[in-house]
């Protein structure tokens, strides 16, 4: 059945294509398998919860009937501004309006969040554009530019909140820089999510071709119910394809995990367990409450723009798993950096199992993709990656990249393996974080520099040991087979090409300290930072002799740093090769030049390297063998193998090809 909706027909309607429904909730609550919601042109301000699952081969499809038109928004539009002084207006809302929910009121918070100032849910826009919040009514009044936001110029739009319990009233009060708000179009954000059910296991929903915007999201880590301006819910089988997702306080898409009962943000209202701790218990609770690929995850995210949102995005803690992601462009993610905390990135996945990221254009985020715990199976493909490292000259000081901010193209945190990252196009100066180990790197071109290796393991501890031991699953399953902390190494490097960039000055000084227990701040290309690490028959050979009870031969094998694989890499500019580098090409004649051109909206690159690639051995999924603490290969999820024959464009290789992401 085919249920009608057109926010401008008349009340009423049954949901026939004569008779049309008003509120998308309305087919909502009626829709059953196989059914398909259409709906019309408008502007849609209701928070839509889908009541009903779909089968597998009978979804429910809730489609836009013209691309991006139907607009499903989180925010009202209010016309009652009073001047107040100056450039500042006040708004005055009845408590009563926001129901249960006022985010006015709620504060951002959560395990993992790191902020000095209070900030709440609710957010200001001026035509479209959101506004940043203050703490105190006087720095609306005479407001000075935030130098930490992407966007500094527009930070002295600005606003302040507070209650007026007498009236039981929220007041807004904002700086609109001369505009009249009552003449412009100035929406307050006032409803939680977009696009979410209420209740678990909604499965085999599509949205289709719809605007999403402006909801008060909630912080996201993957301790806590994981809310997202749209997602399933800790559900499966959901598609989100062709929509264009912006302006969540927090998470633009959540594929992320349920509220666990005793077990939410547990970090921060019990300090007795170190986060790490709590955020394995959500793991193993997950497990015995149902967490398989038959009930969770499978998702598709493909054809989206995904900009504008405050943390991330596109999150998820194993409700993301057997997922794909892929040709989407995910834009301006935490730019306005007043969140900040270890859940921030275009795309943030925890136990991205069997997760296959390709195809997607990612830039100007605080960072491209940061994938952390249980990557097993992992695979990030053909993707485009620039401007994702401190990429405004303003940030680069010690306030700005606080904490965690300095930013990279894809972060890949204490996890096992097998991740394989393969044809991507990596141009920030900082291409890959690499605080763990059973990672193979296939056919890339990496702009930039390799950081963090060796770091970022422990939980920072001063006096005690703090490894962090993470889950091993069974190969393509949610199955926990053990946990174990990160040795380093076990990294392949294959048929890459890596190029030194002319790297800013002030990064250059901003990376002068090395201290850091996450990040050694290297800016030098190549596979250097993997000096002193062995091949594999040294590392064999520590083996040879028995080490049982009273034998000589130290234990320390069991816990050194694992072997590094390479061959047919190639190094320009500069860049430099590991000191056990095999069959590799350093060019130190040629000096090669990569350049990002836009056009009508369109990017490409635009390099002269390929007059000097050597020619290279095919690789497959035999050349990289098998990740060591999972013992999985680097294969398909469907468990078959990956030969390494098209590139970044989907383009046949010739055999033998050459390096780098280009045939």
């Amino acid at each position: 059945m085919i249920y009608h909706v057109n926010c401008n027909a008349a009340y009423g309607g049954d949901g026939s294509a004569d008779a049309p429904f008003r509120r998308i909730n309305d087919a909502a609550a009626l829709a059953k398998s196989g059914d398909e919601i259409v709906v019309y042109p408008g502007i849609y301000r209701e928070d839509v919860d889908p009541r009903n699952a779909g089968r597998t081969r009978e979804r429910i499809i809730y489609r836009a009937a013209k691309r991006r038109k139907a607009v499903i928004t989180g925010a009202d539009v209010f016309k009652d501004w009073k001047h107040h002084e100056g450039d500042v207006w006040v708004l005055t809302v009845p408590n009563s309006y926001f129901g249960a929910y006022n985010p006015y009121i709620t504060q951002v918070s959560g395990d993992w969040l790191d902020i000095t100032v209070p900030v709440h849910t609710g957010a200001v826009f001026i035509n479209g554009r959101a506004m940043y919040e203050k703490d105190t009514k006087d720095k609306v009044m005479d407001p000075v530019y935030y130098d930490c936001s992407w966007d500094r110029e527009n930070t002295l739009y600005c606003w302040y909140t507070c209650q007026d319990h007498e009236n039981d009233t929220t007041l807004i009060f904002a700086n609109f820089r001369g505009m009249d708000p009552n003449k412009e179009t100035v929406e307050i954000s006032v409803r939680p999510h977009c696009f979410w059910p209420v209740q678990e296991h909604v499965d085999n929903i599509t949205l289709s071709g719809f605007t999403v915007t402006k909801a008060a999201t909630q912080w996201a880590p993957p301790t806590a119910l994981q809310e997202g301006m749209i997602g399933p819910h800790w559900s499966r089988g959901w598609i989100i394809e062709d929509c264009d997702i912006s302006g969540s306080r927090c998470a633009g898409i959540s594929l992320g995990k349920y509220r666990q009962q005793n077990n939410d943000n547990k970090w921060l209202h019990y300090k007795y367990k170190d986060g790490a701790q709590t955020q394995r218990d959500c793991a193993l609770i997950a497990r015995l409450e149902g967490w398989t690929k038959e009930k969770i995850g499978s998702h598709i995210i493909r054809n989206c723009d995904i900009h504008d949102c405050g943390q991330t995005g596109i999150v998820g803690n194993l409700g993301c798993a057997f997922s794909l992601i892929e040709n989407n462009h995910i834009y301006n993610i935490n730019n306005m950096r007043d969140l900040a905390g270890a859940e921030t990135g275009g795309i943030k996945l925890h136990a991205a199992i069997d997760v296959i990221i390709r195809n997607n254009h990612i830039h100007d985020c605080v960072r491209g993709i940061w994938l952390d715990w249980q990557c097993q199976g992992t695979r990030v493909t053909s993707n485009l990656f620039h401007d994702n490292c401190m990429s405004r000259d303003h940030l680069l000081s010690e306030e700005c990249a606080r904490g965690l901010g300095m930013g990279e193209d894809l972060w890949i945190e204490i996890a096992h393996g097998p991740t394989l990252v393969d044809n991507n196009i990596m141009l920030s100066e900082r291409c890959v974080k690499l605080g763990t180990q059973g990672v193979a790197f296939v056919h890339n071109l990496m702009y930039g520099a390799i950081t963090g290796v060796g770091r970022g393991v422990c939980n920072g501890t001063n006096d005690h040991p703090s490894p962090r031991y993470t889950p091993i699953h069974a190969p393509h399953s949610t199955d926990i087979t053990g946990f174990m902390t990160v040795l380093h190494g076990d990294v392949r490097f294959y048929n890459n090409v890596f190029i030194q960039p002319d790297v800013k000055e002030g990064l250059v000084k901003l990376c002068e300290d090395d201290t850091n227990e996450w990040d050694d701040m290297n800016l030098k290309a190549g596979t250097c930072e993997y000096n002193g690490f062995m091949k594999e028959d040294e590392w064999k050979s520590m083996f040879e002799g028995y080490c049982g009870e009273g034998s000589e031969v130290s234990r320390d094998r069991y816990y050194m740093p694992l072997p590094v694989w390479t061959g047919g890499n190639v190094f320009f500019n500069g860049a430099k090769p590991c000191d056990t580098e095999e069959d590799y090409t350093e060019d130190t004649d040629h000096r090669v030049t990569v350049t990002l051109k836009k056009d009508d909206g369109s990017y490409r690159v635009e390099t002269d390297m390929m007059k000097y690639l050597p020619k290279v051995k095919l690789i497959s999924s035999d050349t990289l063998g098998m990740a060591f603490e999972p013992e999985e290969r680097f294969e398909n999820p469907d468990g078959s193998d990956i030969v390494f024959d098209r590139d970044h464009y989907g383009k046949k290789r010739t055999d033998p090809p050459v390096p780098g992401p280009f045939a």
